[in-house]
């Protein structure tokens, strides 16, 4: 039986942008994890327990998705307090909310409240507060 996810994997055009955008926007701790020919092709990015691998685009990396795509993903975080200071942490950040907070739901039946952003991809990322 499935007990949960243990990471995802993202693509994007510009690997250091994109952890740089985690870290700052998000508070994520970002570590080297793969690479190919003297470069780093893939940076694990960690936000408590949950992980995002990021590949930068035609890496070389063969075990991906078969067309990975920079800007095709839509995820939701789990947002550790009020979805207000959510929203404050992201504008404070200069990163636009595009919609929220808007009433959701947790995948566990909790009433929640979300609102969302892009990252530089253009990947939707959600911040879910309950």
């Amino acid at each position: 039986m499935i007990r949960g996810i243990d990471h995802v994997a993202i693509t994007v055009a510009d690997l250091d942008a994109s952890c740089a955008f985690y870290a700052h926007v998000l508070g994520a701790t970002v570590e080297e994890a793969y690479e190919i020919g003297g470069c780093i092709a893939v940076k694990r990015v960690a936000f408590g327990k949950a992980i995002l691998n990021i590949h930068q685009q035609g890496n070389g990396v063969d075990l991906v998705a078969r067309q990975p795509t920079s800007g095709s993903v839509d995820i939701c975080f789990r947002w550790d307090g009020g979805i207000d200071a959510a929203k404050a942490r992201l504008e404070s950040r200069g990163v636009t909310v595009i919609e929220g907070p808007v009433a959701r739901t947790t995948a566990d039946g909790i009433p929640a409240n979300s609102v969302y952003f892009r990252d530089p991809d253009g990947n939707l990322i959600e911040l879910m507060a309950t």
